[in-house]
């Protein structure tokens, strides 16, 4: 087979948080990918980069204290517990603020404008006068001028789907500061998409064969249909942001910065010229007659094949802005891009680490549950094509305790013992009824073999136990423990034992992409060179002496597995030396004592409080479960079709904004409470209701006979309380 050369990204993700489920699913499932290309023989560079730049970046960055290099540095240091720990293979890891990326995008950015495809333009957009900056999209909320939902961002609605200018949003404000954002005008470049050379190029390129998905291709071919008015439906991108902003600064223009989702992309070249500036390349394993290149050498042989896995989410930056960048700065196109979904939970809920409905890929290590169940079981229900992936608990005990180890491991821990005890673990000839057993598997790897490399993952999974099957079907046939009664039976004992473990072998050989640890336990155990899919058919051979079985694999326990997905439990004491300002609720000055006296008997004649007895004993454990935190309200507006709730937007200085309903409509007018600091029932779970999700609760005080005493009264924090402090 002819050697092929690689070079395969996943998406980079953004440095503003720890990876999620989301994240671990796709460099899985790339991982997969690469390993068994490898297994071929062919040369694969596999890269990733931190996305280091962008207002959110920024912002999240003033907020900690930090500098924005500070803040992504500390993000980056904890990526290696979640990559280790799932055994993700990247050859190189790097950052888009890298000095490689900086001069890489300054360089693509003046070959496109050589080209005459940059152009600037005024244009008009939201500037926040109390944050002193101009506000990105996503940073400026209002009512949507299509449906009227509120809440909704600068770009597009979450009700109705509509795309959208800021400018057309009714009532905006900023997600920031909650002030009314300000019309500014301000220089803008553009990369002209429109223009009929891209527009050709695209046509052409998203048109060919094997580089993108069927369903891809259809999504994004209303981009490049023409429109009613006979034009294109693409229209120009805007690359560049004002300062202040954390990212990479426009060549001749002071105070100007490529748009993140410019230099994003741009992040897989330098992380590949890192890796091999640095050497690495060569280090990895490489013919070197292929790696003692530069860079720029690699990426000019025609032979080299450019390929990016990526979510659903992000199809069009990448198979529209990214090419049309690539090709007009004269460098080589992706060859494939690979879409996958998104992984849904219990059914097809979406997970969301906002609303504490996901999968937690830190806490699923930590509470020692096997990596590769997860690798085994994500392959199991992937395929070629872009479509959803649900995570089932049920499923994943089945699938992992029925076919993973009941099938697949059975097979040796049957086998392996009598070998050990009778025959010095050392194999016999095979009859001819294991030998054709073994055929048919060896046989079947190389189609095997090429569902893995067309990403056909839950079809190999299903041939690879259909083989499983057909072994454990000649052991049940065979019943070695029988045999092992019957002393004239030794050799067909150690005939069909023998079978076992040369299919066992086959069997790894076709797991090993998937379960590359397991593997490796395994070629140990076998005694046998490092397995790939031309040495899995080529037998151990009579004479070969294996090494001791020890156990390769428990079983799932179910009730650990739960154990993911219950809540975290606050912590008892929610004082902490790094919050020592955190505002405190307690009791007036006149309750307080220096001395403990004995409680003094109730009096049974004395007035109920609030008109209602109070509720039954607690303890601090009990107490110490509720999170309470001081939330500053952005926006406030009555719902319409309710007479009761208002929609509080808040800022509870976690980076984002919640959505609270709460039925105080009669004691307040919404311009009351914009900008006013409440309690905030922090970990309380999120609420599904007719006009939307609530996200917590606010705090309001009121009398238990309401026609008697009517009112309610809002919780507030005295003045110098902030956002995201604790109550306690």
């Amino acid at each position: 087979m002819t050697q092929r050369r690689f070079f395969v990204t996943t998406a980079l993700p953004y440095a503003n948080g720890a990876f999620h489920i989301g994240h671990i699913m796709e460099y899985i499932q790339a991982d997969i990918w690469v390993r068994s290309q490898r297994l071929h023989g062919h040369e694969v560079h596999f890269v990733c980069a931190d996305d280091a730049h962008g207002a959110p970046i920024m912002i999240a960055a003033e907020k900690a204290g930090q500098t924005p290099q500070q803040f992504v540095a500390a993000i980056a240091a904890g990526r290696a517990p979640y990559l280790d720990g799932f055994h993700i293979r990247f050859d190189h890891w790097h950052s888009t603020d890298a000095p490689e990326n900086h001069a890489l995008a300054q360089r693509i950015y003046l070959d496109l404008k050589a080209a005459g495809l940059i152009e600037s333009r005024t244009i008009e957009q939201f500037f926040d006068p109390e944050k002193n900056m101009f506000l990105p999209d996503r940073y400026i909320k209002g009512i949507c001028p299509q449906c009227g939902a509120p809440d909704q961002y600068g770009d597009n609605c979450e009700a109705c789907g509509a795309v959208y200018a800021p400018t057309e949003l009714r009532q905006p404000y900023s997600a920031l500061s909650g002030a009314t954002p300000l019309l500014r005008q301000s220089e803008h470049f553009f990369f002209k998409l429109s223009d009929p050379r891209c527009l050709e190029f695209l046509d052409q390129w998203t048109s060919t064969p094997g580089r993108l998905q069927p369903e891809v291709l259809n999504k994004i071919s209303e981009w490049l249909a023409p429109g009613d008015d006979g034009q294109a439906k693409m229209g120009d991108w805007d690359i560049s942001r004002d300062a202040p902003y954390f990212g990479i600064e426009i060549p001749d223009a002071p105070g100007k910065y490529f748009y993140v989702w410019l230099d994003a992309p741009i992040g897989y070249l330098a992380s590949l010229k890192h890796h091999f500036d640095s050497g690495q390349a060569a280090a990895h394993g490489h013919p070197a007659s292929r790696t003692a290149q530069s860079f720029e050498q690699f990426l000019a042989d025609p032979a080299v094949e450019q390929v990016h896995f990526i979510g659903k989410d992000i199809i069009t930056f990448h198979s529209l802005f990214w090419p049309a960048m690539l090709h007009f700065s004269g460098r080589k196109v992706p060859s494939a891009i690979y879409v996958h979904g998104f992984l849904t939970l219990h059914g097809g809920e979406k997970m969301s680490k906002s609303r504490g409905t996901g999968l937690d890929p830190l806490k699923y290590l930590q509470l020692g549950l096997n990596p590769e169940w997860l690798r085994y079981y994500l392959a199991a229900k992937l395929s070629s094509r872009n479509e959803d992936v649900d995570f089932n608990p049920q499923d994943f005990v089945a699938r992992v305790n029925s076919d993973l180890v009941g099938k697949y491991i059975n097979i040796a821990s049957r086998a392996a013992g009598f070998l050990a005890q009778r025959f010095e673990g050392r194999l016999g000839p095979l009859a001819p009824d294991g030998e054709a057993l073994l055929d048919g598997l060896q046989r079947a790897v190389p189609q095997i073999a090429e569902l893995l490399a067309e990403r056909e993952y839950g079809k190999a999974i299903r041939e690879t136990m259909a083989l499983a099957d057909r072994v454990n079907e000649y052991v049940d046939q065979n019943k070695p423990w029988e045999l092992a009664r019957q002393p004239d039976c030794a050799a067909r004992l150690q005939d069909v034992c023998s079978t076992c473990i040369e299919c066992f072998r086959v069997l790894t050989a076709l797991l090993k992409p998937v379960l590359p640890q397991l593997a490796g336990q395994v070629e140990a155990f076998l005694r046998c060179a490092p397995l790939d899919w031309a040495n899995a058919a080529t037998p151990l051979g009579a004479g070969h002496a294996i090494g001791a079985y020890q156990h390769l694999m428990q079983r799932v326990d179910a009730k650990r597995l739960q154990e993911l997905f219950e809540p975290a439990a606050a912590p008892a004491n929610p004082a902490s030396p790094a919050n020592p300002a955190a505002p405190v609720l307690k009791a007036s000055p006149k309750a307080a004592h220096t001395e403990h006296p004995a409680p003094a008997a109730a009096d049974p004649d004395a007035p109920l409080p609030g008109g209602e007895s109070v509720a039954p004993q607690i303890g601090i454990e009990d107490f110490g479960k509720v999170d309470l935190r001081i939330a500053r309200i952005v926006a406030c507006e009555a719902v319409s079709g309710s007479t009761k709730l208002l929609r509080l937007t808040l800022d509870a200085g976690e980076g984002r904004l919640r959505n609270v309903f709460s039925g105080i409509a009669s004691a307040y007018q919404p311009e009351q409470l914009v900008g006013q600091l409440t309690v905030l029932v922090a970990n309380l779970a999120p609420r599904k209701m007719k006009f939307g999700v609530s996200e917590g609760m606010v705090l309001s005080a009121s009398h238990a006979d309401e026609q008697a005493r009517p009112g309610l009264y809002l919780l507030q924090a005295w003045p110098g309380a902030e956002p995201g402090m604790r109550v306690h």
